[in-house]
């Protein structure tokens, strides 16, 4: 009769905290299914969002999973967010696909100067802002119910909702100004001027008040994954984290 040891418990792995103060610090990414009208098929939607202002960055949509598909999307949003002349590059948080952290894409990441972050193994909720972007895309009114009958009717709807996500959609995290807004650092003037203009009106319509107005002060820092204190100790005030809000 032979008999084994129980195995000790695995100790559990902090996760691993950022601190977004100012857009191009900290990138998040993930990849998510788009159904084909035909049963079985899917298309698959790149997405790299922006922590600080929640814009969307880069984005992709492809016939099939490929890291050289990640590498490309990769490279070409860093181009274009200009992190060849940044300092410090931004950190990019995703989850622990394997497309995500294929060779290539590793090897890309490393050209650019990014250094990647994962989410821990078996746990959902590391990766919390890109995953209620996603919710947020599905549920809009023009996501087809019963799927995308060509690739390019998929990337239509995909420049749609981008458009509209990151320069129409008021995001309430930001105080109500446009993704858009807060990367191009217009949300101080934008919220000071809204400030202004919801004091004139309960100066002339003083009975129409029955407390303040609404909060108009800029949302600041931005935190991943917070570890009690110690991360965030030293970021900005307290009062300007926001513990994942998405």
């Amino acid at each position: 009769m032979t008999t084994s040891a129980a195995r000790a418990p695995q100790p559990t792995r902090a996760p691993t905290t950022h601190v977004a103060t100012a857009p191009g610090q900290v990138w998040c990414w993930d990849m998510t299914y788009l159904p084909a009208q035909i049963q079985g098929r899917w298309f698959y939607l790149y997405l790299l969002m922006d922590l600080y202002s929640r814009m969307i960055v880069g984005w992709e949509i492809h016939e099939r999973d490929d890291a050289e598909h990640a590498a490309s999307l990769l490279k070409r949003t860093a181009l274009a967010e200009g992190i060849h002349a940044m300092a410090d590059k931004p950190v990019l948080h995703g989850d622990n696909g394997s497309t995500l952290k294929a060779t290539t894409v590793l090897a890309m990441l490393h050209w650019l100067g990014v250094k990647p972050s994962y989410s821990r193994p078996r746990v959902s909720d590391d990766n919390a802002f890109v995953e209620s972007l996603f919710k947020t895309a599905k549920y809009r009114p023009e996501f087809p119910v019963r799927g995308f009958a060509t690739l390019e009717d998929a990337r239509d709807w995909g420049r749609d909702f981008v458009r509209w996500y990151n320069f129409e959609h008021r995001h309430s995290a930001l105080r109500y100004v446009t993704p858009a807004q807060r990367h191009a650092g217009e949300d101080i003037a934008i919220l000071a001027a809204r400030h202004q203009t919801y004091l004139q009106a309960r100066e002339r319509h003083p009975a129409r008040w029955s407390g303040n107005t609404r909060d108009c002060t800029p949302a600041g820092a931005v935190t991943l994954n917070p570890e009690r204190d110690a991360a965030t100790r030293n970021p900005g005030h307290p009062e300007d984290i926001n513990r994942l809000v998405a």
